[in-house]
């Protein structure tokens, strides 16, 4: 059974199809920002032999959504404000109801209803959020407006709370709510027309990447809509976590680099980190996602000059249309891309994607004039565009390692994209670290983990409870629940449990595995705490917040390919292929052009050549004339 996974990126649209056999075909075309299918279908189309079978908001608290936390966006800079949520204040409307903690407090009346349609009706709305203070505990009030809304507006989106996010904290569980109303009807139009032209093209199933590392069916995505929020940078976490499985690597620090962003993530101990909460575009989703810090350092960052003199990179993109100036599209400004074609990293013989090739003299007049603003000539500024496009991945790297109790030293880094590979050992310097693994198939590997990537569907109930408290007994009682959702939802899933955890007091949650019972999960918590933390208390009691359940069925990764073709440049300088086949070593400074990007080995490296493909780039020690654009961990 051939398995496709297309990843749609700013820049570009990358097609990975696994074969049965192992071998791994891959296509790669340009983006169309204005309809994202536009570019999915053009990689299927762009590779005609391939048929896949499988693709992968109560009265009294309207204001709740502009109160948020009383927290400020930024501490000490009072000009900054928090982004606006996605609904007028207009718009919001109370309901006279009160369900507290142990029941009804204020009872919910027809007449209530009656007048709450109504003036829903009113606003003529293509989606509405209810989102009541208790109906995490008892959903019954907030179902009853839920039904009758649908009944009187059939055409209309409405998302209760209970069934998107049914967990305390209220903020949080409201403005995810109300995220997933705004997103649904778009979301669900693209999810309906993606999954009508796969039938009409034969396709037997459509699998949707999910921001947790999981694929959803069709029905499923148009209900979750934010649940894809992450859904593009999660899927090259998997295929960097498949790539360490491969390798026997199980703690990697991961950077994706594209044409647009770059997103650094972490793996440990085989697992991607994953985390409950976060925001989008300033918006919190209180949904468990990989954990993924995204930072304006993708191939088509701007380099301009600041007020002050200051060169600086991004976070402005030039993106798909027109790209960077290298792309003869019309594009006219430098690039991150442009700096790299400059210093002679990329081959312009070679097409990035289909039928794209460079043009290195619009490459050179744009580092040039930013280089005249700048005061530097051409060959510094090229250098200082990388630079700093380096510092910001690295800081983005540290915010998901360090600033997590993760010591980047003792782990691996697996730079990927199209992008990545080009700045491997210098985003190892600035960390540390000394070893690296540049992927197979490096620039398509989002779309390698989304074709190989696992079903996955999840389900979460809260209990407040110590564990002390708790016999086995409670104990299953509490995840039945969320079992009989998960496994309905997937047949032949396999069920893991999970208990977010704190000590009583804290603001935080930790997730900790649960398939062992409360005693292990307390001993867990305790032990995981003092890792991320740097302490714990053995004395506290520990109280569990949630449960979590996760069903997965998994996707089947055929393999990969041995042995993958590789041009090299020396110095780079354009020069004769070479077969990168295993035992090949290749010494720094030198430059290999792979079939989907070019990996960049810098002077004091090597990079050995694995059977899989992969190339494992090493040093003794980080080059003292090089040091770290940032101090090393």
């Amino acid at each position: 059974m051939t398995r496709v996974g297309v990843d749609v990126g700013g820049t570009f649209t990358d097609l990975v199809a696994l074969e049965p056999d192992g071998t791994i075909r891959i296509t790669k075309v340009r983006s169309t920002p204005a309809d994202p299918a536009r570019g999915l279908w053009a990689a299927l189309d762009a590779a005609p032999d391939v048929r896949p079978e499988i693709i992968l908001h109560a009265e009294g608290f309207e204001d709740l959504l502009w109160l948020r936390r009383q927290d400020r966006a930024g501490l000490y800079d009072l000009s900054r404000h928090h982004s606006p949520p996605p609904v007028e204040r207009a718009d919001v409307i109370g309901v006279a109801e009160r369900m507290g903690p142990k029941g009804v407090v204020r009872p919910l009346t027809d007449g209530e209803i009656e007048r709450v349609v109504g003036a829903v009706r009113a606003l003529t709305p293509e989606a509405v959020a209810v989102a009541f203070l208790f109906s995490f505990r008892d959903p019954v009030h907030e179902q009853r407006v839920a039904e009758a809304l649908r009944r009187a507006l059939p055409d209309c989106a409405v998302v209760p709370s209970a069934e998107v996010l049914p967990v305390f904290r209220e903020y949080e569980r409201t403005s995810t709510t109300v995220a997933e109303a705004f997103l649904r009807p778009t979301i669900a139009g693209y999810v309906e027309r993606l999954a009508g032209e796969a039938q009409r093209r034969g396709i037997a199933d459509v699998r949707i990447m999910a921001s947790n590392g999981g694929t959803l069916s069709p029905e499923h995505a148009q209900k979750h809509a934010t649940a894809l929020a992450l859904s593009g940078p999660a899927a090259g976490v998997e295929g960097a976590r498949l790539v360490g499985e491969l390798l026997g690597e199980r703690n990697l620090l991961t950077l994706d680099m594209g044409g647009t962003s770059a997103d650094a993530s972490v793996i440990v101990d085989g697992a991607a980190l994953a985390q409950s909460g976060g925001a989008i575009g300033g918006i919190p989703l209180a949904l468990p996602n990989t954990l993924i810090e995204t930072v304006g350092a993708g191939g088509g960052s701007i380099a301009w000059v600041d007020s002050g003199g200051a060169l600086r990179v991004g976070p402005h993109s030039a993106g798909a249309e027109p790209g960077p100036a290298c792309y003869g599209r019309g594009g006219t400004d430098a690039t991150v891309t442009d700096a790299v074609l400059v210093l002679g990293w990329l081959d312009a013989n070679r097409p990035l994607a289909s039928e794209l090739r460079l043009d290195p003299a619009a490459a050179r007049d744009a580092v040039e004039r930013v280089a005249k603003e700048a005061g530097l000539d051409p060959a510094h500024c090229a250098e200082g565009i990388v630079d700093i496009a380096v510092a910001t991945m690295v800081r983005a790297l540290r915010r998901v390692s360090v600033e997590r109790g993760l010591d980047p030293r003792s782990m691996t880094l697996v730079p990927f994209g199209g992008a990545g590979p080009l700045f491997t050992c210098r985003l190892a310097e600035s960390l540390g670290m000394t070893r690296a693994v540049v992927p197979p198939h490096p620039g398509v590997l989002s779309a390698v983990g989304l074709a190989a990537a696992s079903e996955r569907v999840e389900a979460v109930r809260s209990v407040h409870r110590f564990i002390t408290d708790v016999d086995a007994a409670v104990w299953d009682t509490w995840f039945a629940t969320p079992e009989r959702q998960v496994t309905t939802s997937l047949a032949g899933t396999t069920v893991t449990r999970f208990a977010e955890c704190r000590y009583p007091g804290q603001g935080y949650e930790l997730s900790v595995p649960a398939n062992d019972g409360p005693t292990a999960v307390t001993d867990a918590f305790h032990r995981i705490h003092a890792e991320r933390y740097g302490h714990a208390d053995v004395e506290r009691e520990v109280e569990v917040v949630n449960v979590r359940v996760v069903g997965t069925r998994e996707g089947g990764m055929a393999g990969w390919r041995k042995g993958v073709e590789a041009g090299r440049r020396e110095g780079g300088k354009a020069g004769g292929s070479a077969g990168m086949d295993a035992a090949t070593v290749f010494e720094g400074p030198t430059t290999i052009a792979l079939a989907d990007a070019t990996v960049r080995i810098e002077d004091g490296w090597q990079g050995a050549a694995h059977e899989s493909g992969a190339l494992i780039v090493t040093c003794d020690a980080i080059p003292p004339s090089r040091p770290p654009a940032l101090p090393p961990c």
